[in-house]
């Protein structure tokens, strides 16, 4: 995709009228625009190093409105932005934003759910399947695997247990579409009622019996102190049937040490990753990425035409509620 539009905000509107976008990277801003335009508001893109915090800071002077994905939002951040009322982050994830101080301040934060069900389940469906087929093997060896599979320990699909860790709107959306592909599906999640996994035809079960039983493993939990390092060395070696695991999550869910080691010792069958600790992850993470059963992507799993109009048109809404003064779907400090 192409970054933004390169469109600034007006010279001629008032300071407390003007939301900034300090995080690039959608190609045009016509959602956000409709939906602020017409309420009086005006965007502005900041243009500046993907590093400069301080850049970001002057340039959001006045703004009541930051609508952000990446720049860590600190209690210095806000100490210097008094005029601001209202974040919203691009996407689930908020680790980046530190929610105590911004309710300290007086800051509402909103971030933007159900967008990438799909998206983010087929993506992590094709990792799954791309990976237990040997794909990006088979294509790495193409010329010395004619007629002849790039590994050997292949299942069929309809013998597969996945394991799912996280059955929120993403893991439920991947349950149900997978149904009739695999044999049976475990998912672990200790924050959703038992009526949940019935709905989206997953057998509830702890973590140690999904280690132990999947075949394939795709992760979809929020990225917590609970969840970093979900599974490190100790979960690899509770892997008895030697599984793919897929991560379209965030990447410290993983400890990406011991996954490398346990690719090293064929404790794991394949992993398809989007998400890395470091991103992008070159060349700290080479290793890993690089490895010849690893599927890389580079954190895309979110986009489809239909998610990116979903995600930057319910962020903008989401902007405008909060500096109405409403609630919005959403909102992580009502």
């Amino acid at each position: 995709m192409q970054e933004g539009d390169g469109s600034m905000a007006s010279k001629d509107v008032p300071r407390d009228k003007r939301i900034v976008i300090i995080d690039r990277g959608y190609g045009t801003y016509d959602y956000e625009r409709e939906v602020l335009e017409a309420a009086g508001y005006s965007i502005d893109i900041f243009r500046g190093h993907h590093e400069d915090v301080a850049g970001r800071i002057a340039f959001s002077q006045g703004a009541p409105g930051i609508m952000m994905r990446w720049t860590p939002i600190d209690n210095a951040f806000l100490d210097a932005l008094p005029d601001l009322k209202a974040i919203v982050r691009y996407g689930v994830g908020y680790e980046h934003i530190d929610l105590e101080a911004a309710s300290a301040h007086g800051v509402k934060v909103a971030i933007v759910c159900g967008y990438g069900n799909h998206s983010v389940s087929d993506h992590a469906l094709t990792l799954l399947l791309s990976c237990m087929r040997g794909i990006s093997l088979g294509e790495r060896l193409f010329e010395s695997t004619v007629g002849h599979p790039p590994r050997l320990d292949v299942m069929e699909f309809k013998d597969v247990t996945l394991g799912i860790i996280g059955l929120g709107r993403i893991g439920g959306t991947l349950s149900r579409k997978v149904q009739s592909l695999f044999g049976r599906v475990l998912a672990y999640d200790p924050y959703i009622p038992d009526e949940k996994f019935a709905e989206d035809g997953a057998i509830k079960c702890d973590l140690d019996t999904l280690l132990d039983e999947s075949h394939m493993i795709s992760i979809h939990c929020n990225l917590t102190e609970e969840t970093t390092k979900l599974l490190g060395w100790e979960q690899f070696e509770k892997m008895r049937q030697r599984p793919v695991i897929v991560n379209t999550a965030r990447g410290p869910v993983i400890d990406e040490q011991a996954m490398l080691d346990a690719l090293h010792e064929d404790r794991i069958h394949s992993a398809g990753l989007d998400v890395f600790s470091i991103e992008p992850p070159f060349p700290k993470l080479d290793p890993l990425w690089k490895h010849p059963r690893v599927m890389a992507t580079c954190h895309f799993a979110y986009y489809s035409q239909n998610a990116i109009a979903a995600v930057q048109r319910g962020a903008a809404e989401r902007m405008l509620a909060m500096l109405r003064g409403e609630t919005p779907p959403d909102c992580l400090n009502p």
